[in-house]
């Protein structure tokens, strides 16, 4: 008698439901481990036009307000403090927070903004001014990355702390924190981040303020401000 293996049409509907719901749970997964380890655009990307001066090897700052009657175009004589020659940096100590790293070039991706560097190093802005040259170096790391990341306690720092460049030409920039900042990123300044300075200066940018996890991203931006204060070494 064949009654125990009769054909049941009920068993291949409930196969398929199951292999469609292991289907449909391995997506989910695969997406909320694809957004937990896409990179968050650490800040709006620079602006090479405002950074760089009219001169590649003759940097022209702009500082605001120009003096009436002046020549706003060579303002060459009211560069302060030293100015270095550029030269690519190479590594990073920042005491205040216990961060001693490598430093990695970092250029734009193909929608032009500043690409991010991997959680654990710190990046420099490539396209931009050395730290050290007449400018704003801007140096970027990640705040966290499924817990804390190399930048988690830029937040901290306060005027007066150091940071120190040491660049290939064998030369170290050490810069002084004149402030720090929060801003949100929907108001970024630009202009005061990235743009024209009189002073060979330094910006260390990460994200910070209420971490927003339906877009998987932070609202506001920390910025660091420092100017060069000493060079050791070369």
């Amino acid at each position: 008698m064949l009654g125990s293996s009769r054909w049941n049409p009920s068993r291949p509907v409930r196969a398929l439901i199951a292999v469609g719901l292991a289907i449909i749970g391995a997506i989910l997964v695969w997406a909320a481990l694809a957004s937990a380890s896409t990179p968050e655009a650490l800040a709006p990307a620079p602006n090479d036009q405002s950074m760089r001066s009219t001169s590649p090897t003759t940097p022209k700052p702009t500082p605001e307000p120009a003096t009436p009657g002046t020549d706003s175009t060579d303002l060459r004589d009211q560069i302060t403090g030293s100015v270095l020659p550029e030269s690519e940096p190479v590594a990073v100590s920042i005491p205040r927070i216990g961060v001693r790293s490598r430093l990695v070039p970092l250029g734009l991706d193909h929608n032009g903004a500043m690409k991010t560097p991997d959680p654990a190093d710190v990046g420099w802005y490539s396209r931009g001014p050395s730290p050290g040259a007449l400018g704003p170096a801007i140096i970027t790391g990640h705040v966290t990355w499924n817990g804390p990341a190399v930048f988690y306690r830029l937040g901290t720092m306060r005027r007066g702390d150091q940071v120190s460049v040491t660049r290939k030409d064998g030369k170290t920039a050490v810069f002084t924190v004149t402030r720090v900042t929060q801003f949100s990123k929907s108001r970024f300044p630009s202009q005061a981040v990235y743009g024209p300075i009189d002073h060979a200066g330094l910006r260390l940018i990460t994200c910070g303020g209420t971490y927003d996890a339906a877009r998987h991203k932070y609202l506001d931006n920390v910025v660091v401000f420092a100017k060069l204060k000493a060079v050791r070494g070369g």
